[in-house]
């Protein structure tokens, strides 16, 4: 059944040409828009991890004076060094890292090659298989790498392509400035998006080059980079990274896999505050946050507001033209009339009437999408033509793949109810009398 009235749809579309492409047009356009925006917020606003989102969590400490402190006011998005590297070494998660942003300078050893600087990531044994980092050679350092401050690092295969040739470079020289690293794996690609666990540096950008123990990086005084808030007086000698530095600059994962350790974590995170307030360390009250991945994402707002408005302004333009094509539908199978009335006189019932006009207006989605995927992919090459961090990830993947052809039908069905049901109201008697 459905063939026969979809061949009655093609017969449609030749006898009314123009009317026809008005209708795909109208489609074509609304879906174009829609998917284009659509396909932005999807990319800026997935999960960056899905596998793992869901046991990963964020602490957030809150050591800043008393002084301009409101009721309810959020503690800093960062933790002091201090902070950080006692939840490190309190080991309370099933894993825990802690990090910073970096930039090192990359000597290379192949002939020919000048140096560069490259972002670097100074992090803890845990970071790797707490994000479960992918590996193309090797593998990420252990916990008695941190503790021995050894001189190792894990690269990305960009590094390695470009320094190595692609080959497998594990246990090879990497040569940082006045100092060398042994390298001890190679990630396979790996772009998590959004860059969840730093949204200080980057929050869409590339994935750093160079990964670091951090103890290493601290001892080696190696460059850092990223937001700090000094939020009081450093003593006399100490600088902004060491332990007693009232600076807030690192970040802090923590990975806990059931409900009663995530709890059983918020009540370590509050006595730990507790005996830091008994210690004149912490002064404000209701300053421990505990929060998941995707939880941490919503409340940092990581969508650019530009982004939510054009997704807004593009789903209002396909309803207007919805609407367009309500009104084109309508004229179409008015203008039918007489042979509606024809085909109920020789027996057809009202609901085969309003299903041959729902298909014919699904046909028209059909076509819509066809023009509006092409139109997608066109807005989506402009927007990778915009100097955005996120310009580069602006892909049609094949789930938006899917939902635009979704779309454009699920729209042209919607907007074909209405003609549809009028179409079906026709009396055939009325009809044949007047021809």
């Amino acid at each position: 059944m459905f063939a026969y009235y979809f061949d009655l749809a093609l017969r449609s579309f030749r006898r009314n040409k123009a009317l026809t492409a008005l209708m795909v047009l109208a489609i074509a356009l609304g879906i174009g828009a829609s998917m284009t925006t659509l396909t932005v917020f999807h990319v800026l606003s997935g999960d960056p991890l899905p596998a793992r989102s869901s046991v990963l969590f964020t602490p957030q400490l809150d050591p800043q004076p008393i002084d301009g402190y409101h009721a309810g006011e959020e503690p800093p998005d960062q933790l002091t060094r201090m902070d950080a590297e006692a939840l490190l070494h309190a080991r309370r998660g099933d894993r825990q890292a802690l990090m910073t942003g970096g930039n090192v300078a990359v000597l290379p050893q192949r002939q020919g090659m000048t140096p560069f600087n490259s972002d670097a990531r100074y992090t803890s044994a845990d970071f790797f298989p707490m994000f479960a980092t992918p590996f193309l050679f090797g593998n990420g350092w252990d916990a008695a790498a941190d503790d021995g401050r050894a001189r190792v690092a894990v690269i990305t295969t960009e590094l390695n392509d470009k320094l190595f040739g692609g080959g497998n470079s594990v246990g090879k020289t990497l040569r940082l400035g006045d100092n060398d690293f042994r390298i001890v794996g190679v990630l396979a690609k790996w772009r998590p998006t959004p860059h969840f666990y730093d949204l200080n540096t980057s929050q869409f950008g590339a994935l750093e080059q160079v990964f670091l123990p951090f103890s290493t990086a601290m001892d080696l005084n190696l460059d850092r980079s990223g937001s700090m808030n000094c939020y009081d007086q450093r003593p006399d000698g100490v600088h902004d990274t060491d332990v007693a530095a009232p600076c807030e600059w690192m970040q802090f994962w923590v990975e806990l896999d059931s409900a009663k350790k995530v709890g059983d974590y918020k009540a370590f995170l509050d006595n730990y505050a507790d005996q830091q307030r008994a210690a004149g360390r912490f002064h404000r009250p209701d300053g421990v946050r505990l929060r998941g991945l995707m939880e941490w994402l919503d409340f940092k707002e990581v969508v650019p507001g530009d982004v939510h408005l054009q997704t807004w302004l593009a789903f209002a333009f396909l309803l207007v033209c919805l609407v367009n094509t309500v009104g084109l539908l309508l004229a179409k199978f008015l203008r039918r009339s007489t042979e509606i009335g024809v085909r109920r006189a020789l027996g057809a019932s009202r609901r085969q009437i309003f299903a041959q006009c729902l298909v014919e207006a699904g046909t028209v989605g059909l076509a819509g999408a066809v023009l509006g995927l092409g139109l997608a992919m066109l807005g989506l090459w402009a927007v990778r033509q915009q100097p955005v961090e996120y310009a580069d990830l602006a892909h049609l993947d094949p789930l938006m793949l899917l939902a635009t052809f979704a779309l454009a039908i699920a729209a042209s069905v919607l907007a074909g109810l209405l003609p549809a049901w009028r179409a079906c109201q026709v009396s055939p008697a009325i009809q044949l009398k007047s021809q």
